[in-house]
């Protein structure tokens, strides 16, 4: 059980749990997740964490079929630039390791941006904090959970 899990079921969230064997020598931990489940990947979100001018770290969700436009994302928290978490700051801030990072069951609640592709799909899947684990919810939900903000991430 991890966090992210415990938090939806302690608050009688509709979802689902997905599981997996994590190849080790995967390069792509998200697209690793939709082949192994057979889902369509982008339908599969990775969780990515930056940190912005001022310091704060902010959660960034985008499909693992894109990389993250960093310039968007800055816009979007309203930061002049924003550069990608360094891996021990990510780690400490959420409490998961990366390749593991859930947007839900972190440490401190951060502010959270979904792409606005989420919201073609009933439902996502994202990472359950663990490596191998999937969680399945709708986007409405985690945005609801999270307190996060739709917008465009991708270029």
């Amino acid at each position: 059980m991890t966090p992210a899990i415990t938090l939806l079921e302690q608050g009688k969230h509709l979802h689902n749990i997905h599981k997996y064997e994590h190849d080790k020598q995967a390069e792509s931990y998200g697209l690793e997740a939709a082949d192994k489940l057979g889902l369509s990947p982008p339908q599969v979100f990775k969780t990515l964490l930056a940190e912005l001018d001022n310091g704060k770290m902010v959660v960034a969700l985008v499909p693992v079929t894109h990389q993250l436009n960093l310039k968007q994302l800055a816009k979007a928290a309203k930061a002049k630039k924003a550069q990608m978490g360094q891996p021990a700051k990510v780690e400490n801030s959420t409490g998961y390791v990366l390749g593991g990072v859930s947007p839900l069951g972190q440490k401190r609640q951060l502010p959270t941006f979904i792409d606005d592709s989420a919201g073609q799909f009933d439902t996502i899947y994202v990472s359950a904090g663990k490596r191998g684990l999937e969680i399945e919810l709708a986007p409405e939900l985690l945005a609801q959970i999270t307190r996060a903000t739709f917008t465009s991430l991708t270029a």
